[in-house]
């Protein structure tokens, strides 16, 4: 089942989703960032990782974020990239694998 993203807020240093099945996370605008599955940040041929974290900063920013029809986002990072298009499916990914991390550590 296709879960929905019901809301989505902007936080100093990352977003917070909700999810309509209940489901919060958390996630850093620099792992956002590091997740870009756009063409200069992953090998459109062989799905390799282009993208080197140690040139991402710690302290990146997210300056805007605009939605792509109904089944993604784009966001410009204070780093001026702006070509990835983030999908509701990799959102949703990222939400439990934060969601994961979060009960790991309690």
């Amino acid at each position: 089942m296709e879960r929905r993203l019901i809301g989505l807020a902007r936080l100093a240093d990352g977003l917070r989703l909700s999810w309509d099945d209940g489901l919060e996370a958390r996630i850093g605008f620099r792992d956002l960032r590091l997740e870009c599955p756009c063409a200069h940040c992953v090998s459109e041929v062989t799905g390799r990782r282009l993208l080197d974290p140690a040139t991402v900063p710690e302290d990146l920013g997210l300056q805007d974020m605009k939605p792509v029809g109904n089944y993604a986002y784009r966001c410009l990072f204070s780093d001026g990239h702006d070509s990835g298009i983030y999908p509701l499916e990799l959102l949703r990914a990222l939400s439990e694998e934060s969601a994961r991390g979060v009960q790991a550590r309690r």
